[in-house]
Order: structure tokens, then sequence, then C-alpha cells
């Protein structure tokens, strides 16, 4: 049986210290800067402490790993060498990230956390198990390898975290999860969690969990307050010239630009490149070593645009990005608050801007239902606005490196260049040289190197237009009196894709006949059955010649006529 508690009673004061969490690990909290739990925190780990099966349905940003990781941390046994607790991630970069974030967590306990994943050398991943792991985090088809090699092995395990499950769900994994779980140790402790809650995900909680209880995060908690969400309007054409323009007016610190297809990412990618922007993609078919090597750089600051699909970037928990740019649509709603979940994290400010087209409208009522938020539509910045933002950015520049090279040290290495600047001064003037600098730095949209980016094919139409109206009746809406007549006739029309097939030379204004099968095959209109040579043309004028048969319509078995033929 499924539990289904209410977050309202969830108490607000508390704190790590009060969970039952041992000293050593809430000091290990307090260093990396955790204050107090959240509410998905402050119930899984009361709940897992004391045994008990947990199936949280939370969005990403609420502190998952930290709600399941601490408590099973907190249960492991350092001296006993044996895998105690396992740890599903759909991805490769979520299965990374929690290892990095249960490492850091079991500081104080010297446990041995290990990842193994696809796209990397197993061999080297079974040399580091038998090296020694208290817990493994891993994807499934990954582990399913290594537990059929007899590599892992999982019959100590006491803990069994199942993370994003939806999306494990969404990617094919359930017969690689129920193989994992059928050979685990029948008594062990199992933790779903999961963003959304299908049915299948449902059928895991009552076949494989031990009456576990249900932690449901409200739905109006589904985006923070902390998130300004705007969309704009934009052809498809304009979508690019629009986001490079939003990147210099904004300036964001670090920004993930979302594409729905990896050809779409790398296309971006390449034109944020070619004008100057310092930009990296990350998709499924990049190399595992590429992908992390991206995401590190990213961390960093090395790279200010990170251009990604749904499925790399889902979970990423990267501190310090501002700016989420959504170049297209989502067709769930629930990708949408995974992918501005990646900004305004740990109660910083965060800004989303959503591209649609007139015929998306629809899919962003859908998201607001969901989110219970409206967004704000803003026009893009022009052309000017765009030169004019980055010619400050460049002054400020410039007059930030003459600031320090002003400095004694700085003095020196520049004397160097005496000789040629006074060359240079000589030959031309010096408003043309500074001109000159200014225009190196400045992003000038007349100057600006031409990208162009495939066009995508659009989401279907989902019954709403630009102005946010329905459609009005036209060729898919029939009017009242034209719908009474479809549902009398409904059973014919199902076997009448082509339309009205009754008797048409009813000029009067009489009613309209419902079809009949037997008269219409008599006027040729239903699908003559006889020989080609007997049959007839009805015309007005009743003497025009038959048309002659084509070399097509023989091979083909049926005959075309002329638009105006009746």
């Amino acid at each position: 049986m499924i539990y289904d508690l209410s977050l309202e009673t969830i108490g607000k004061e508390l704190k790590f210290s009060d969970l039952g969490l041992s000293e050593g690990i809430v000091n290990t909290l307090t260093e990396i800067g955790y204050v107090e739990p959240t509410p998905i925190q402050e119930q899984t780990i009361k709940l897992t402490l004391a045994g008990k099966d947990v199936i949280g349905q939370a969005q990403t940003g609420t502190g998952k790993t930290a709600a399941f990781g601490l408590p099973t941390i907190e249960k492991i046994d350092a001296q006993n060498p044996n895998v105690q607790a396992l740890v599903i991630a759909p991805t490769r970069e979520l299965a990374v990230q929690g290892q990095e974030e249960l490492f850091r967590f079991a500081k104080s306990k010297s446990l041995k956390v290990r990842t193994v994943f696809g796209g990397s050398s197993i061999e080297k991943q079974i040399k580091a198990l038998k090296s020694g792991a208290h817990i493994v985090v891993g994807t499934p088809g990954r582990l399913c390898d290594l537990i059929k090699r007899k590599a892992l092995k999982i019959d100590h395990i006491q803990t069994l975290i199942l993370d994003e499950a939806d999306e494990m769900l969404n990617m094919g994994f359930l017969d690689d999860i129920e193989f994992i779980l059928g050979n685990t140790p029948s008594d062990r402790q199992t933790l779903l969690f999961s963003a959304t809650m299908p049915e299948p995900i449902k059928k895991i909680g009552v076949k494989f969990m031990h009456e576990p209880t249900h932690i449901k995060i409200a739905a109006k908690e589904l985006t923070a307050d902390n998130i300004d969400q705007y969309y704009i309007k934009a052809k498809e054409f304009e979508k690019f010239d629009i986001l490079t323009r939003l990147l210099d007016v904004e300036r964001p610190e670090l920004a993930i630009v979302f594409g729905r297809t990896k050809r779409r990412v790398d296309e971006l990618t390449r034109g944020l490149k070619l004008r100057g922007y310092r930009a990296e993609g990350m998709h499924g078919d990049l190399d595992q070593n590429k992908r992390l090597a991206v995401l590190r750089d990213f961390k960093a600051g090395h790279i200010d645009v990170l251009v990604a699909t749904d499925v790399a970037a889902r979970g990423l928990d990267v501190s310090g990005v501002t700016h989420v740019y959504n170049y297209d649509i989502t067709q769930d709603q629930e990708s949408y608050v995974h992918r501005i979940g990646r900004t305004g994290r740990a109660g910083k400010k965060g800004r989303s801007m959503t591209f649609v087209s007139y015929n998306e409208m629809g899919y962003l009522r859908a998201i607001e239902k969901l989110t219970k938020k409206p967004m704000k539509g803003i026009k893009p910045p022009t052309k000017d606005e765009a030169y004019k933002a980055s010619l400050g950015v460049a002054m400020n520049e410039v007059i930030r490196d003459l600031d320090i090279a002003s400095d004694a040290d700085a003095q020196s290495k520049l004397h160097k260049f005496d000789k040629q600047a006074e060359k240079l001064l000589e030959q031309f003037d010096a408003k043309a040289l500074v001109d000159l600098l200014l225009q190196s730095r400045v992003k000038d949209p007349d100057n600006q190197e031409e990208v162009k980016i495939s066009a995508e094919r659009p989401l279907p139409y989902n019954g709403e237009d630009g102005r946010g109206k329905k459609p009005r009746a036209g060729h898919r809406n029939r009017d009242k009196k034209d719908r009474k007549w479809r549902d009398r006739d409904g059973d014919n029309r199902d076997n009448n894709r082509s339309g009205y097939r009754g008797n048409r030379d009813n000029k009067e204004g009489g009613e309209r006949k419902p079809w009949n099968r037997d008269r219409d095959r008599d006027n040729n209109r239903g699908g003559y059955k006889g020989k080609r040579d007997d049959r007839k043309f009805d015309n007005k004028s009743n003497n025009k010649k038959p048309r002659k048969s084509t070399g097509t319509e023989k091979t083909a078995g049926f005959v075309m006529r002329n638009r105006g033929d009746k």
C-alpha cells in the first residue's frame, strides 16, 4: 500500500542534526554549506533511517541526492568490504554527478563510492570494483553487464535507489531495472524517486517494494519563485539572431541553450562559435570523455554557453547558471520544468526565455497550466540595442585593461611594444587605431558571420494560434448543421475517407441524400469493378470522347481523371 503524506505538516525549523544523522555527517554538511533540509530531505531521511521503503515524487533541484544519500551513508558499515548500496541513474552525467555528491557526503566515513556507465572501458571499471566499493552508482545497461559477468556482486545490497525513474522508463530501461531488482536480496530497502508517476513506475512500487511511503511535492512547488519566466514569439529563421542579441544584451554569467535534436545542438554550437561566443554542445552522440570534459569546463567557467538536449542535461547541478534559453519549446510540460530547473538553484535568481512560434502557443499555455505560473511575453532586442550593449561591454573592458596597464609591472611588460606603437602612430591617425581596437572587441551585427540553422519539423498543431485564440470553423471544423448530418451518417463516413460520395447532381438546393453504394457505383463514383471498356463517362455535352488510358494507368490498376472531370 502506498501512503500519501501532505507536505503541509512538515516542520519548518528542523536542522540536519534533528533528523538522526551522526555528528560527522552533520559537520560535513556544514562545511559544504548545507544549512537546513528541504521538504523532500526532511521526510526521506527520517523514513529511510527508520527502514521504510520510500517513493519520492519531486522535481530536480529539490535536493533528492542528499535525501537518499545521507541516510544511506549513515547506515553503511565502513568495515564491511561488500557493496551495500546501489544507485541506478538514467544517464552517464547523472551517474558521475551522483557519485561526486555521495563521495563528498561520505567524507567523515571514508567510504569508497564507484561509478559505472557505458561508453567507457569496462575493464577499468571491473578493476575499480575489485579494489573495493561500498556504494556503486551506475546506468542500467552497464550494471546489467557487470552483474551478468559476475563482476558486480549485489547479494549483500542493503539499500537500492532508483533516481529519475520516469526518465529511465522513457529511455526504455524498464526490463534492465526489473532484472537488477530481481537479483538483489528481497529484504533490501528500496528508494524510488521520480518527477512523474506513470503506471509502470507504480507497478514497480507494488511488485518490488514493501508498503512504500509516498512523499509528493505539491504542484504549486514545481517551479521556483526566484525564476523569472519569459517567452518571445519568433519565426524559425529569426531565432538564432534573437538568441545572439539576447546574449549580448543580458550578458549571462553561465547560460544553457536547449535544442530539441542533436543536429540542432551541433548547428547552434557551431554558429555561436562563429560569432565569437565561448560555447560547446553536449548530446548523446558525443564521446563520453568529450561530454565529461565539456561539463567540467562549463562548471569551471571556461565555457559561457552550454548547448544541450534534454536527456544530456537532465539533472545537471551546475551552480551559477543565470539564464536558460529554450530555443525549441518542449512538447511535454515536465521537460520544461526540468530545463528551467538548471537555474535559480540554491536560492539564487534565475531567468528563462522560451522561443515559441505562433502555432506552438498551445504548448506554452499547457506549461503555464502545469506550473501555475504565467509567462510574460516580451519583444526581442533590436539590432541597435544589441550593438549598443556590446559596445558598452567593449568600452568597459578597454578601460579595465588600461587601468591594469597603469600598474608598474604591467608597464614594464608593455614597453617592448613601444617601437611598433610609435611606428603605427606615425603612419595612422590615433583615432583610427582606437576605432579598430573597439571594432575588434564589439560584436557588430553588420559585420557578423551569417549563420543558417536548419529548420526542424514543427511540433504538431495543438489548437491555438499566435493570438491565443481557438481556430475558426473552417475546412477542418464544420458548423452545427454539418456535424448533425455527419453524426447521422457516421457509420458510412468511417469507410469514406474521400468525402461525400452521394448524388451531386441535385442543383436545386434539396436535401443531401446519404451515400448509397449501389447507386454511386452505377454512376462510376464509388470504385468501378467492371471492365474498363464498359466504363461510361458522364459529362454535360454527352459527346466528349473518352480519354485513352496510359501505360501508367494500366500498371497501377486505376484511372486518373482531370480535375474538371465529373
